[in-house]
């Protein structure tokens, strides 16, 4: 069956930039100085991916642990005031309306997860979800891709990925499936563009109002 896999964290949820203010909190009282900027670029990686990234290189595994346990506990008093993206839970009852498979893939954990699909409020269209606790690696790996593509029962070619960062695309691709991305999660049109999507759009409901003429028609 066709399905649609979804990012979750600012692709559906407005996340971006709390985790931005998080992890420069945890990282600065580890003594690292990191500019916002690039740590807002970073946001969509799993935090196995991100810190090396904002760091140059492998860290401590347990200095690794300590800095995502430090992230966690800053956005958690966040969780009951998460609000989801303009149209997120329309566009995912558009495509349980017209017979896909919905499918999360989130580099959140289980525990996260559970607080945005709260927010999104819509698991009546939502057949399974995946999220970092399952797979070894996070995006930009195509591990979780992989996983969701295992949940929907279906193939690459029979699937579209959605998304809001460039390491969205570069997991969706590399798992071998089309990438529509949307800008909500503060990644530009260009950004997205360069970095290879297949179509960019303003948000899930500026792709429920095209969705006859998005990539997501042929699975239709």
């Amino acid at each position: 069956m066709p399905a649609i896999l979804c990012d979750v964290d600012g692709t559906l949820v407005d996340t971006t930039y709390l985790h931005t203010v998080c992890w420069w909190q945890a990282l600065v009282e580890a003594g690292h100085r990191v500019p916002g900027t690039d740590i807002r670029a970073a946001i969509g990686m799993g935090a196995d991916q991100l810190l090396p990234h904002l760091l140059g290189g492998p860290l401590d595994p347990d200095e690794a642990k300590v800095l995502a346990g430090r992230h966690d506990e800053l956005f958690r008093p966040y969780w009951s005031e998460l609000t989801p993206t303009r149209g997120a839970a329309e566009f995912l009852r558009a495509g349980a309306a017209k017979g896909l498979t919905v499918v999360l893939a989130s580099s959140a954990h289980q525990k996260e997860l559970a607080a945005l699909r709260r927010a999104i409020d819509a698991d009546d269209a939502i057949s399974a979800a995946t999220a970092a606790d399952d797979v070894a690696t996070s995006k930009p790996a195509p591990d979780l891709v992989q996983r969701a593509l295992d949940l929907a029962g279906t193939e690459p070619a029979d699937a579209v990925f959605i998304g809001d960062a460039v390491w969205d695309v570069a997991a969706a691709h590399r798992a071998g499936v089309l990438c529509v991305a949307v800008c909500c999660g503060g990644t530009t049109v260009d950004e997205l563009r360069a970095a290879g999507a297949d179509a960019v759009y303003r948000d899930p409901a500026d792709l429920v109002a095209q969705l006859r003429t998005s990539p997501l028609a042929r699975l239709g």
